[in-house]
């Protein structure tokens, strides 16, 4: 089982959107929110400093939408009809698909 954890602004807005968008399922409220979504969990929470475990690392969500240092591939059957599906929920995108040959790209904004 593979669990990705993002930082976030605002762990209801996120939680929100793996949740009531991507049809995930919210397993713990809070900070930090767990979502089963597939055969993965995303856990979102707020940044803080450095923990036991983490002594020099201090975590924050972006700062700039315009610039990522990670990102999540979901792989779905039709991306057509989920862009539709997501967009009529709320979901705002950067682009309409588009096709690269060998997989067609959605990017969430």
């Amino acid at each position: 089982m593979l669990t990705h954890f993002l930082t976030v602004a605002d762990v209801s807005r996120a939680a929100d959107f793996y949740a009531r968008i991507l049809g995930g399922e919210i397993v713990r409220s809070g900070e930090p929110t767990i979502i089963k979504l597939a055969n993965s969990w995303v856990i979102v929470n707020v940044g803080g400093g450095p923990t036991d475990d983490k002594p020099t690392v201090t975590l924050h969500p972006p700062e700039d939408p315009n610039a990522a240092t990670s990102f999540m591939n979901i792989r779905v059957a039709d991306v057509w009809a989920c862009y539709k599906d997501w967009s009529s929920k709320g979901a705002r995108f950067l682009t309409e698909p588009k096709d690269h040959g060998g997989e067609i790209r959605l990017l969430y904004a």
